[in-house]
């Protein structure tokens, strides 16, 4: 008995240990298992796709090529007056003869100039019906715009509406029993830096051509208008390319190419797409009214900087700050003023200046919104009704009667020099006979002030968000922002640009 419970005791350790082995082994490969997928799957992941044949293969039959002409044949002749000099008979065998002769022998001036190609670019289908999208520049001023479809069939165009603030066009063609290849657009805010990307189009003429890469940068600035947002790609973009589509990985537009950096006038690998969150609504708008219209608020802005924002009492550097404020604009309805700093729109946060205007343009005219500023030092929400952009009045500076005898101070915290408004002031200045305000006649090279374009002749309102009249109140107001621990002090300064903000570091004592 005693044996047989020591055989027993025996195997059952053995079974034990052949259960944890077994599931040490489990444990093991599960462990290999999970470890190789993550290995292939990040491998994949930063490698370089094997093709994009296929996504191109489908993708292709809805760019096409798009040529404009201008112009019109001039009738005049060797006389200018559209006939010959000989008197030769309508039908005449001589007839062909004599006006080869007067061409052959008329002056280059004078001779009939047929329509030429005005430029050659890209587009894309965007419906079965034949729209078109491409860039403005591209159909500008064309007299006839001709669609060219992937299998060299070309069609008549008719311009459908254009906005050159984007440069975005929309063209229509007859189908003529041709079944379009149609391409979609994308959520282009999804679009990630380093994604890849493919650009379609007709570089120099030469016709379909594929060119991939990736998103190099998003939200660019460069100044072609009020609205940009480009996305920049290292997708080989060159002339001709203009209105093409910039796919995703996907197959849908989440741009249109538009512009490109180059010296030489060739791809150095910097492109830039207008985004398919502008382009959609403009080409919507366009299809069903012809014309595009935006939101408006009527605020002249500027960025806010550090500097700004501190002076503001505000924990973030966001935001666009209001310099001036159009009269009878929607933002002057809803008692938005001048310093007061926008952080949020219709829901959306403003995150920087160059973002506020896009908001707006956006949004339906004539719907009431929220708008948070920060005013005082805390935010303070207002409703603003949309209104429609059209021709925007520039905000003007206040105006009003000069007050306080003349004087001339040196701001040594801020590097200027600044003086009363007097009539001689006024004379050498040119400024207006009810000007306001403190002028400034010097700026210290290397100081606080030149850093931030300050210059002689502009004229500073406000300080600290105070109006100031004589330099006294300046220095002031200066003291006393520096006594209160601030590093800089906010000035309202009105210059050749017209009024700006500025937020001015103080001169180490």
């Amino acid at each position: 008995m005693k044996q047989t419970y020591h055989t027993k005791q025996k195997q059952a350790r053995a079974i034990a240990a052949e259960r944890e082995n077994t599931i040490a082994y489990w444990a093991i490969g599960l462990f290999v298992t999970i470890a190789f997928l993550l290995m292939t799957v990040t491998a994949q992941a930063r490698s370089t796709p094997e093709s994009f044949a296929d996504l191109a293969e489908k993708l292709i039959p809805s760019v096409v090529t798009i040529s404009s002409t201008q112009g019109a044949p001039k009738q005049g002749d060797h006389h200018g007056q559209g006939q010959s000099p000989f008197n030769v008979p309508p039908g005449s065998p001589f007839e062909e003869f004599f006006k080869d002769f007067l061409e052959k022998n008329r002056p280059q001036q004078d001779r009939p100039q047929r329509r030429r190609p005005a430029s050659l670019g890209s587009g894309f289908i965007i419906d079965e019906k034949g729209f078109v999208v491409t860039n403005n520049h591209v159909i500008a001023n064309a007299a006839e715009i001709t669609v060219v479809l992937h299998d060299g069939t070309s069609l008549k165009a008719k311009l459908v509406g254009t906005d050159p603030e984007t440069d975005i066009a929309v063209l229509k063609v007859d189908p003529k029993g041709h079944k379009f290849s149609v391409a979609t657009f994308g959520d282009s805010d999804k679009a990630r830096v380093g994604d890849w990307v493919i650009a379609i189009g007709n570089p120099f003429g030469l016709g379909s051509t594929v060119t991939a890469g990736i998103i190099s940068a998003r939200g660019r600035d460069i100044n072609a208008g009020r609205y940009d947002d480009f996305i920049q790609t290292d997708a080989s973009i060159n002339k001709g390319n203009s209105g093409g589509p910039l796919f995703n990985a996907d197959g849908e537009v989440i741009g249109v190419n538009t512009l490109i950096y180059s010296p030489s006038g060739g791809s150095v690998g910097i492109g830039f797409s207008v985004p398919a969150t502008v382009v959609k609504p403009v080409v919507t708008q366009l299809m069903n009214d012809g014309e595009v219209k935006r939101g408006w608020l009527g605020v002249r802005i500027q960025t806010v900087t550090d500097e700004i924002a501190e002076s503001l009492d505000m924990k973030k550097t966001i935001g666009a700050l209001v310099a001036s404020v159009s009269e009878n604009s929607p933002a002057a309805k809803a008692k938005i003023k001048a310093r007061d700093v926008i952080i949020e729109f219709n829901g959306r946060e403003v995150t920087d200046m160059r973002k506020l205007p896009r908001i707006v343009a956006e949004t339906e005219i004539g719907k009431a919104v929220d708008v948070v500023v920060w005013r005082k030092g805390k935010p303070k929400t207002v409703q603003v009704t949309v209104g429609e952009l059209k021709d925007e009045k520039i905000a003007q500076g206040p105006k009003g009667k000069k007050k306080g005898k003349s004087s001339q101070l040196e701001i040594e915290e801020l590097g200027l020099s600044v003086a009363t408004i007097d009539d001689k002031i006024r004379q050498r200045f040119e400024l207006a006979d009810d000007a306001k305000g403190v002028i400034i006649t010097g700026v210290k090279s290397g100081g606080a002030a030149e850093e931030k374009g300050i210059q002689v002749g502009d004229v500073v309102l406000e300080v600290a968000q105070e109006e100031v009249e004589t330099p006294q109140d300046i220095k002031a107001k200066v003291k006393k922002a520096r006594d209160s621990g601030r590093k800089s002090v906010l000035l309202l300064v009105e210059g050749q640009g017209g009024l700006r903000f500025v937020a001015v570091r103080f001169a180490k004592k």
